[in-house]
């Protein structure tokens, strides 16, 4: 194994021989020097992992000698070791981007801490989170077969994002043993909604919290208690892209943290048309026949949700003036940024955030998006560098500075599909690959959660024979007409409108504040 290699800068390193010493029996290669100068030239004609400075050194101090080496090894971490407590050095040090900042004396294992947690922090991390999975394994594992309730499928959930993110750099294997485990997570969760979701819509008052259920129970009380309210919903966000980006909220908002389940189909013109309207499908249809656009329609299937936010506001007698944003573009969103003062003049304003909707569809139709969302990892880093560099970020400290309180959502979630399912449909199908309504469908029920009577499950039928079939756990539906083609093409993207925990367990976050 190649020796790690350290430059150590001190004036007095006559006194720290037995230090040194200490390292190299530890295995590390340790290159003494006795000035800033000499570091800086040893730094040009050497590679090191890690360098310790001293600093106060004559000649050239250790700050000065520090942004030297960082023009010239901009990737080195560089420990300061110092006997100076003033906070203005210590602030100039970090602003310099030091890997550590040590106050003499220092004993040998401070020395040695301080390496490992710059060299081999990765590697400590693995071994933990690798260490930590096995044990929980089992423990996982009776969650998935003994989950009876809606609760207990959302603290599956949690922990299987939890060890999805602990795992994302591992290399040791346990990522694809945690994938297996998800995979049975969801073929049980499959068999679950199958059992349980026409009862929830049968029962109101025993049912988790549902998509039609969210202004009535998270929105309005707020309302009532006198609360001016933003309504954020990031199209297609799921719980692992909302773990990637909750620290950047840190600084401006407390936050309570908890899930619901959407209703199906797990696709945009359903489940968020009946957050908006506070209804199933089948209720909007009937109840507002003009809001509702069909399946077999041209017309865009989000286009009345503003009108529908005000039927929900209407039937509950709900006197709150609201607005209602939808960002579909970087332009728009720093328009309502610049603009947002005229924000207050609203007691709820609703925002929809389509990126990470695009994004998905994005990656399915572009090559380039496939190759930079190549993982679930890579998906959720992408997320995160559009939250943090569009206006988003900046909209989300403008509310904290007036105090409002945040209601963060999604409409649905979405999953990586791999499995294809044989389906016929005529022309009049929808194009959908989780989910297909029609009158004339041929497939295999055991693949499929087909719904035969559509209004049970508080759906609209085109026609009079149509039904619903849903995919489940990674599968998506392709006709047997140019099948190769047509599977080798959605393979491996991010999809919605079916069965799965990724789908329907969203995250719901109550934001306060700071």
């Amino acid at each position: 194994m190649k020796k790690n290699r350290l430059l150590w800068a001190d004036d007095e390193i006559d006194l720290l021989k037995p230090h040194i010493l200490f390292l190299e029996d530890k295995g590390f290669e340790v290159v003494t020097v006795c000035s800033g100068q000499d570091a800086v030239d040893c730094c040009k004609e050497q590679h090191f992992d890690i360098i310790f400075l001293d600093e106060n050194m004559p000649g050239l101090s250790g700050l000065e000698t520090l942004a030297v080496i960082k023009d010239l090894r901009p990737h080195i971490p560089v420990v300061m070791i110092t006997k100076s407590e003033e906070e203005s050095i210590m602030n100039q040090a970090i602003g310099s981007k030091i890997a550590d900042y040590l106050i003499k004396p220092v004993n040998p294992n401070q020395i040695l801490l301080s390496i490992k947690k710059n060299l081999h922090k990765t590697e400590f991390i693995n071994q933990t989170a690798t260490s930590g999975y096995q044990q929980e394994f089992g423990k996982i594992g009776m969650q998935i077969n003994d989950s009876l309730t809606a609760d207990d499928w959302k603290e599956v959930y949690k922990k299987l994002v939890y060890w999805d993110l602990e795992l994302e750099e591992s290399q040791t294997g346990m990522s694809d043993l945690l994938h297996t485990q998800k995979l049975e997570a969801n073929r049980m969760f499959a068999r679950f909604i199958k059992n349980n979701y026409q009862e929830w819509l049968d029962n109101s008052e025993k049912r988790p919290l549902i998509s039609p259920d969210i202004f009535k129970k998270k929105v309005f009380p707020l309302l009532d208690e006198g609360h001016q309210v933003y309504f954020i919903l990031i199209d297609n966000f799921r719980l692992d892209q909302w773990r990637e980006v909750k620290d950047l909220l840190s600084d401006f908002f407390t936050y309570e943290e908890d899930l619901y389940y959407t209703i199906l189909p797990t696709a945009t013109q359903y489940a968020r048309n009946s957050i908006f309207s506070g209804l199933m499908p089948v209720l909007i249809e009937k109840m507002f026949p003009d809001l509702w656009v069909d399946e077999e329609s041209e017309e865009g299937k989000n286009l009345n949700e503003e009108p529908l936010i005000g039927t929900q506001m209407e039937r509950f007698r709900k006197k709150y003036s609201f607005s209602y944003h939808k960002i579909s573009e970087s332009s728009y969103g720093e328009r309502l940024v610049n603009n947002f003062n005229q924000l207050d003049n609203y007691q709820l304003n609703v925002i929809v955030l389509n990126f990470v909707d695009m994004l998905s569809h994005a990656r399915t139709e572009s090559k380039m998006i496939r190759e930079l969302a190549s993982s679930e990892a890579a998906y959720r880093s992408l997320t995160r560098s559009w939250f943090r560099h569009s206006a988003t970020l900046e909209l989300f400290r403008k509310i904290s500075e007036k105090k409002c309180k945040v209601i963060l959502t999604t409409d649905h979630g979405t999953i990586r599909v791999n499995e294809p399912v044989k389906v016929v449909g005529d022309k009049n199908t929808n194009t959908n690959l989780r989910y297909k309504v029609g009158k004339n469908l041929s497939y295999n029920p055991k693949d499929v959660f087909e719904v035969k009577n559509p209004e049970k499950l508080g759906l609209p039928s085109p026609n009079i024979t149509s039904k619903y079939i849903f995919a489940m756990n990674q599968d998506f539906f392709a006709y047997p007409n140019n099948y190769n083609y047509y599977v080798s093409y959605y393979m491996n993207t991010f999809q919605h409108g079916g069965i799965s925990l990724e789908e329907m367990l969203v995250p719901i976050i109550n934001l306060d504040p700071k």
